[in-house]
């Protein structure tokens, strides 16, 4: 399972509306992988979480599959439209 797919994966088995996730990852400045996650905008509060700490996991769990696959650096997004 590549990046973006678990990624999506986390972020669908938390949202209300999964078919409104949209994940994708660029090549950004100095090697740094940019994860980009769009969720619809009634479920950011879910991908937030209380104070920021749903999030916080994610960005956890992402950058452990990251570096068990050899990416060193990733920066995530998280924006809803």
């Amino acid at each position: 399972m590549n990046l973006v797919e678990f990624t999506e994966y986390l972020v669908k088995s938390i949202v209300k509306e999964p078919d409104m996730v949209k994940v994708s990852s660029f090549l950004g400045d100095e090697e740094v992988t940019m994860i980009e996650i769009i969720v619809h905008e009634s479920d950011m509060g879910a991908v937030i979480g209380k104070n920021g700490k749903m999030a916080s996991s994610i960005r956890t769990l992402v950058q452990a599959h990251a570096y068990i696959n050899g990416n060193k650096k990733v920066k995530i997004n998280i924006d809803s439209f």
